[in-house]
């Protein structure tokens, strides 16, 4: 299995070994389901790597009666304690309204102003051409990441923001539709991803099965994600891993 890993690295434009890295997540939590392993084997290495999530999470309760400031506050809380543990040292939040995002030139902007600001060797995101993606922010956040790292390569671009052009080596989409790199899972990551993923308590209803309730339900989630990082990498015929389409901008 190592050697189909070593395969895919080498065919792939993805470095091996990034130095800044730059997720670009639609709520707190997608860039640990998308790529915890990930980042925490890069953090390990050396990355330097910043998580920017654009929506404020607002929606992310099944509980109508919760106070919308309260569940903001408490899932900031949440992905600095995950980006802790994957050894992320920045966390940058946008704040647009959860569940209200639209693709638009401005949001585009933003998100070039923030990698000419980072200026990541890899950028990560969801993929937008997912087939039946249900959620319009994670659509709308990765085309307009995809779109952003256009805005941000370009030297004629935002010239009025005082920051230069940046090209990353690669864009690396989360879910992908169509997978061609995989980045391989050990167990020890695996673990990390976990752990981080369980520092977001107010999903764990929504999107964990309640793991918090007791053991059998944290075992279950477990399950879960290890069944998913099996599967993920059999597509690409290796071993547990995580999958992106890869794009070079």
């Amino acid at each position: 299995m190592t050697n189909l890993h070593d395969g895919l690295q080498k065919l792939s434009s993805v470095p091996q070994h990034p130095r800044t890295v730059l997720t670009i997540g639609a709520h707190p939590d997608d860039a640990e389901f998308g790529a915890g392993a990930t980042l925490a084997r890069w953090s390990r290495n050396g990355a330097d790597i910043t998580i920017l999530v654009v929506t404020d999470g607002s929606k992310g309760s099944w509980d109508k009666d919760l106070d919308a400031r309260t569940l903001i506050d408490q899932r900031i809380r949440e992905q600095r304690a995950a980006a802790d543990l994957l050894g992320v040292r920045h966390c940058t939040h946008l704040d647009h309204i959860d569940g209200e995002l639209e693709y638009s030139m401005a949001l585009r902007i933003e998100i070039a102003l923030a990698i000419r600001t980072v200026r990541p060797d890899i950028v990560l995101t969801h993929d937008p051409w997912e087939r039946y993606q249900l959620h319009p922010d994670h659509r709308a956040t990765g085309l307009a990441a995809v779109d952003g790292v256009v805005t941000a390569r370009e030297p004629r671009a935002l010239v009025d923001a005082g920051l230069p052009a940046h090209r990353p080596d690669a864009i690396l989409l989360w879910s992908p539709d169509e997978p061609d790199h995989a980045e391989p899972v050990s167990e020890a990551d695996a673990a990390t991803k976990l752990a981080a993923l369980l520092c977001h308590s107010s999903q764990g209803v929504t999107t964990m099965g309640d793991p918090a309730r007791g053991s059998d339900e944290r075992e279950l989630f477990e399950m879960r994600l290890t069944e998913w990082h099996r599967s993920s990498g059999a597509q690409l015929g290796v071993g547990p891993s995580e999958i992106f389409k890869t794009l070079e901008p």
